[in-house]
């Protein structure tokens, strides 16, 4: 928040950051249950498959902070750091895989071999991996069969785009979040012409809410208006 914000609203924002605040609906329900079931899991790996937006990281967020695993990044992990982090049984979580096994040559073949250093390592020592991709593993452009093979075994959950129950429920978070009412045709107008993922709601709210802070005027369907507008002439 700006100086000049906080001289028109003085009261602090009260955002939700906490990994309870996760918003459960049918698109993610069954993702959700297994993260809810760790460390009951009878497999070394969970892939979290869907598209941008759908809440991925925020679930792979609530799974880090529940297990205490250690984020690892495929393009610069080493065999050195892996084993340490799974030498006592150390969560792991990876999150881009398919977007990181799709950089240049060189680098996917470094990213693959450690992928598969990895998941041996992790498997080895009773640790588990969560990663988190767009496309199933099944689709990613891999070189290393062996690497094919360990992924074949691993529990691969679809999380669906974003419905309109789960998008109402996220704008109602995100108004609530900053103290802010607004009547249901100002969401009806933003979800109906939005694009339908969870962050470029958040995107539009974000964007509505400044408009009306600076105007100190409450929020109305010309304000979501004007928003929507200015996310297109970004893009």
């Amino acid at each position: 928040m700006t100086g000049s914000e906080q001289l028109i609203f003085p009261f602090p924002e009260k955002v939700d950051h906490a990994v309870e605040a996760f918003i459960v609906a049918p698109s993610n329900r069954h993702a959700f249950d297994w993260v809810d079931r760790w460390p009951d899991w009878p497999f070394t790996a969970l892939v979290l498959v869907g598209p941008p937006g759908c809440g991925k990281t925020h679930l792979a967020s609530l799974w880090r902070e529940r297990s205490g695993a250690a984020p690892i990044d495929l393009g610069t992990a080493g065999i050195e750091q892996a084993a340490a982090l799974t030498a006592d049984g150390q969560p792991i979580l990876v999150e881009d895989c398919d977007r990181v096994l799709s950089e240049t040559q060189v680098d996917r073949a470094q990213a693959e071999r450690a992928l598969l250093q990895l998941y041996n390592l992790a498997k080895a020592a009773g640790s588990r991996l969560l990663l988190t991709a767009r496309q199933a593993p099944s689709l990613w452009p891999l070189q290393l069969p062996d690497l094919r093979s360990r992924l074949n075994s691993a529990m691969v959950v679809a999380i669906d785009p974003a419905d309109d129950e789960l998008l109402r429920s996220v704008a109602a978070k995100l108004f609530g979040d900053k103290q802010v009412g607004v009547g249901d045709e100002v969401v009806s107008y933003l979800l109906s012409r939005s694009e339908r993922t969870v962050a470029n709601v958040a995107q539009a709210i974000e964007r509505l809410n400044t408009i009306s802070k600076t105007r100190q005027r409450p929020i109305t369907v010309p304000m979501a208006r004007e928003a929507l507008l200015q996310s297109d002439d970004e893009d």
